[in-house]
């Protein structure tokens, strides 16, 4: 298994049980909605939507090297953040590169 793939599984798989708690206690809108209090919580969200939007540029040209259909993952990324791109990269195959 490669390095990249062990890595993504390990993130993976507290961030769905934290996400998992968060969505119990206030809601996929609640998550939303407590960044839109502060300038502080507006920065936060602005630099996900920024880290996401580079992570899909990737995403979607690795995804079509491999031929691959990105448009899924282009749509999880959108609905579920950083979860659908963690799934991509964990069921990566080792022996692709990562270009």
């Amino acid at each position: 298994m490669s390095h990249v793939r062990t890595l993504a599984i390990v993130l993976l798989i507290p961030f769905l049980l934290l996400t998992a708690y968060a969505v119990m206690e206030v809601g996929y809108m609640g998550i939303l909605d407590y960044n839109r209090h502060s300038p502080a919580g507006w920065q936060v969200f602005t630099d996900l939507v920024i880290s996401l939007l580079l992570v899909l540029v990737w995403l979607v040209d690795d995804a079509k090297k491999l031929g691959r259909n990105p448009w899924p993952w282009v749509v999880g990324t959108l609905l579920t953040g950083c979860i659908s791109p963690l799934i991509y990269l964990a069921t990566r195959k080792s022996e692709e590169a990562m270009v």
